[in-house]
């Protein structure tokens, strides 16, 4: 979900845009077609994606793994950043986003390195692992519906290798995390989650606030 750089005022959120992400008009196409959805609040921003990219590269990524697509922002970045030999496997639900996604992961010259899965995310993660895919992942990006994070993260926790990291988004919702009268689904599904987390010693736990808050959790072992 793409929403305001936390706590800036926005002269200085274009300003980290202007000197951190450089110019690519194919992405700047892709951002312009997802602004006219209903549903454009969940692209991923521009400096969101050179976070990713960055954190690819530092893993030595060569197989990542995305849940929750869109219209395919994120997954270009992550897939660029795996370079030729790199693999990146996509789990949405949507077809009709997804299509989107597929033709700028065409004109990208990205499609022989993304694997789309369409259906519900848990039961292609739970494809992976049937197909002996735990442990072959070396980065994972969570981003698809919030009430089903923890099932995600069990999952996906599994398919990374350790020392594999995995980016978690959308962690603040909005800031419901931090007020004590909020509820819901996506809610206590989240606060689930970070009792998890903190409460797991195999885990190097950060949450960096980026947007709409990303947590970075890397496995040791």
């Amino acid at each position: 979900m793409s929403r305001q750089i936390a706590d800036l005022p926005e002269p200085l959120a274009a300003y980290v845009r202007r000197i951190g992400v450089r110019a690519d008009p194919l992405l700047e196409r892709l951002r312009a077609e997802t602004a006219t959805l209903p549903e454009a609040q969940m692209q991923s921003s521009p400096e969101q994606g050179a976070l990713l990219a960055l954190l690819v590269e530092l893993v030595g990524a060569r197989r990542a793994l995305e849940v929750g697509t869109f219209t395919g922002y994120s997954a270009i970045v992550v897939a660029r950043a795996l370079g030729p030999e790199g693999r990146l496997v996509c789990c949405d639900r949507s077809a009709t986003w997804t299509a989107i996604a597929q033709r700028y992961w065409a004109e990208a010259g990205l499609t022989d390195r993304i694997e789309l899965r369409l259906g519900p995310a848990l039961e292609s993660l739970d494809g992976l692992l049937a197909e002996g895919g735990e442990g072959t992942f070396d980065f994972a990006f969570i981003d698809a519906a919030k009430d089903e994070y923890p099932a995600y993260f069990e999952r996906v926790v599994r398919l990374v290798r350790p020392g594999g990291l995995v980016a978690i988004d959308n962690v603040f919702l909005g800031g419901a995390v931090a007020d004590p009268a909020a509820d819901g689904p996506g809610v206590r599904a989240v606060w689930a989650l970070n009792a998890r987390l903190a409460g797991d010693e195999n885990l190097t736990v950060a949450v960096v606030p980026i947007r709409d808050g990303l947590t970075l959790v890397r496995r040791r072992a």
